[in-house]
């Protein structure tokens, strides 16, 4: 039996990575997954929340799967990414797949270029219709400072390990994420020590790659180096 769990990212929902879950559902018969890690889903949640919390949740979830399924596959995105990562270095799970992972955070070019399009269409009276501002603005809203705090200890404390997974792993990054910078996929490709190892990039892609107009071909190629011997 096979299982695949995936794991979503800060101030997130199972949302993030629904699509490329139900395409797999599709075109497999393994178990999908998608814990929702404390103080997020649809209403964030965040205060008092510390980054083990997050570590420990999506452990729990894990061992429970390992303890049903012969193979169980990891999807992380974003900060699900590290999360992800993490459990690669502790638990045998079979193989890694990190989407817009972040090992490193904001992509300052891109964003800037981001925030020309939602002044642009403030000007235009046409707010309403920008979906880059009405996702982001109500999580900024509801987003303590030390919540963001807990999430770049998160990465501090994951980042030394990367070096430490050797399970096979694809890595895929939007070259237009304006909060993930590409030096992140590099980054992670770089200190992975995995034999087996793969990086793509998606042209067009902001930074929710599940959602992106190439989700189809994305999912493709995820799905097939899930299946492919190891």
């Amino acid at each position: 039996m096979t299982a695949c769990m995936f794991i979503h990212g800060f101030t997130g929902s199972p949302m993030e990575v629904e699509p490329l879950a139900t395409y797999i559902q599709q075109h497999s018969n393994w178990e999908c997954i998608i814990p929702t890690l404390p103080g997020h889903g649809n209403e964030l949640r965040l205060k008092g929340i510390m980054y083990n919390e997050w570590l420990l949740h999506a452990e729990d979830t894990l061992r429970d799967l390992l303890k049903r399924h012969d193979t169980v596959y990891v999807v992380g995105f974003s900060m699900g990414g590290l999360i992800a990562s993490y459990l690669a270095t502790k638990y045998p799970i079979k193989k890694l797949i990190l989407l817009s992972a972040a090992a490193y955070y904001v992509n300052f070019v891109q964003l800037q270029k981001d925030i020309r399009i939602i002044c642009a269409d403030f000007f235009r009276g046409r707010m309403r219709e920008n979906e880059l501002f009405t996702r982001y603005i109500n999580k900024i809203k509801s987003t303590p400072l030390a919540a963001t705090i807990q999430f770049r200890k998160l990465v501090q404390y994951v980042r030394p390990l990367l070096s430490n997974i050797h399970v096979p792993t694809l890595i895929a990054q939007g070259e237009k994420d304006g909060i993930v910078p590409l030096k992140s996929a590099n980054y992670l490709y770089n200190t992975i020590r995995a034999e087996n190892k793969k990086i793509i990039y998606v042209e067009d892609s902001k930074h929710l790659i599940c959602h992106c107009e190439r989700k189809e071909s994305l999912f493709q190629e995820i799905i097939t180096f899930l299946k492919e011997p190891s």
